[in-house]
């Protein structure tokens, strides 16, 4: 009998972000006949993953697209091909070789240049790290605020980067930042939100999104939510992107309360940045607010209710679901609380308020005590989609955690909206009903807006019917999962 054909084809000019090409792997993946598939751009790791599963691969460059299909008939080659060329022309982004449209300009300015200057005010680079340093060099000479998604960029790039652009008034965001919204449009993973007076600044993506979606929720809108990368706020960058946010956010008509967000800050770099606001504040009438995840420091819900009541609205407690489902067997008691996270800033709330009650969480899922970890950092994707985008890539690690009999409570993240998975329950609602079969209960975290487009009704019930306790807000969901493993119902 023969087995599965692995066939490789290299397209070249033909550059797509690695979101998008996430996305098109998982679709070309589920197709009937199609054993494995990866849609990458041809940089030196995607292209050492193609040779891990068993693919020739030759004659590539980073600026080269790779789609490696292993398949058991020709048929069904064809199709997955088929299938990255519908994928690909949906999204408008460039599917193959040889079109008769005009060739796109090999450089991010000469683009910027062809449109009017009115219509061009930032650009997004998701290129490989290694070539998203000259790339955002040359969108800030093309006078653009640039957002950099891309990561694997150096921090000494970083800070040279944003210094390169502070003459010019222009603001840098990243690199590695994965959320905004500019004017009503969502950037990377952003939630569909409404428009309204609050400008957010945000040294984290889930953070942020946590953030816009309790606001949305109490019927509080957006001006603009400017990420700055994760980094923005450590020593070494110093807050140079989130100085320049907070000026450009004081200057915009639409914004009349800014709001500063933010990962765990070194503590020095949070006076400065405080005392910085004070000045933006004084200087142009526009409030700044701060939700600073810390010891000591308000977590992200309580942070929310605060600028929902500065704003003049009123505070609606975050939404929760019960379980609808009993579970089969007599619940474990004496074990470990597991978390296991698709946002970096989700998991270090959590572990922050879980620390105040159980003691120290770790952060490696070989360890029997309490741990939380980041699924979405490079130790777990490489070689897989990031989980907001497929949310089956962590079933195998949740099923291993329901079997360790050290387990008693588990707590996922769920992250609805603009590039995450389109039905990231689908995934979960099978572990989750085995983690419930075994009295192991589950408490999610479910982070959406009402308008985002998988459906929060319909997720929350999904997971609701499959046995976890669901709760918009991802403080309030820590702390059931807390009061579970101390016994409590």
């Amino acid at each position: 009998m023969i087995g599965p054909m692995r066939r490789v084809q290299i397209r070249r000019g033909a550059y797509v972000d690695s979101v998008a090409l996430m996305q098109v792997s998982k679709q070309v993946g589920a197709l009937e006949g199609v054993t494995a598939a990866l849609v990458a751009m041809a940089t030196d790791l995607n292209v050492e993953l193609a040779t891990q599963m068993g693919f020739q691969v030759s004659e590539t460059g980073a600026n080269h697209m790779l789609i490696a299909v292993e398949a058991d008939t020709d048929e069904a080659h064809e199709a997955a091909l088929a299938e990255v060329d519908a994928a690909l022309n949906e999204s408008s982004l460039p599917s193959s070789p040889g079109s008769d449209l005009e060739p796109a300009p090999a450089l991010l300015g000469a683009a910027a240049r062809r449109l009017p200057r009115d219509q061009t005010a930032v650009a997004l680079v998701s290129t490989p790290g290694d070539h998203a340093f000259v790339d955002a060099i040359d969108a800030l000479d093309a006078g653009l605020h640039t957002m950099l998604f891309s990561d694997n960029v150096s921090i000494e790039q970083e800070v040279s980067l944003k210094e390169y652009a502070d003459p010019s008034g222009l603001l840098v965001m990243g690199p590695d930042c994965g959320t905004a919204v500019i004017g009503g449009v969502g950037l990377g993973f952003a939630n569909v939100v409404r428009p309204g007076p609050v400008g957010i600044v945000a040294a984290s993506g889930t953070g942020a999104q946590q953030l816009m979606c309790l606001l949305d929720a109490c019927g509080v809108g957006i001006s603009h939510c400017l990420g700055v990368g994760g980094r923005d706020l450590s020593e070494p960058v110093a807050g140079r992107s989130t100085r320049r946010a907070l000026e450009l956010l004081a200057q915009d008509e639409a914004t009349e309360l800014i709001v500063v967000v933010s990962k765990p800050p070194a503590p020095g770099v949070a006076r400065a940045i405080r005392g910085h606001a004070a000045s933006v504040a004084d200087s142009h009438g526009v409030p700044v607010m701060f939700a600073l995840l810390g010891p000591g420091e308000p977590d992200l819900t309580a942070s929310a209710r605060q600028v929902v009541e500065a704003t003049g609205a009123t505070w609606a407690e975050p939404r929760h679901w019960q379980s609808r489902r009993a579970p089969s067997a007599a619940r474990r008691a004496g074990g470990s609380l597991r978390g296991l996270f698709t946002g970096g800033t989700l998991r270090d709330e959590a572990r922050l308020i879980a620390t105040e009650r159980l003691g120290p969480i770790g952060t490696d899922l070989a360890d029997t005590a309490h741990t939380m970890v980041d699924l979405g950092d490079d130790e777990f994707t490489r070689g897989r989609p990031h989980p907001m985008v497929d949310a089956s890539s962590r079933t195998d690690l949740l099923l291993a955690q329901i079997d360790e009999p050290r387990t008693s409570v588990l707590l996922l993240d769920v992250v609805l909206g603009l590039a995450a998975d389109p039905d990231p329950a689908a995934s979960l609602v099978g572990p989750v009903g085995t983690a419930t079969e075994q009295g192991v209960p589950v408490v999610v975290s479910l982070v959406g807006s009402r308008d985002d487009p998988q459906g929060l009704e319909r997720q929350a019930a999904a997971l609701a019917d499959a046995g976890a306790r669901v709760h918009l807000s991802n403080a309030e969901a820590t702390r059931k999962a807390v009061d579970l493993v101390e016994g409590a119902s």
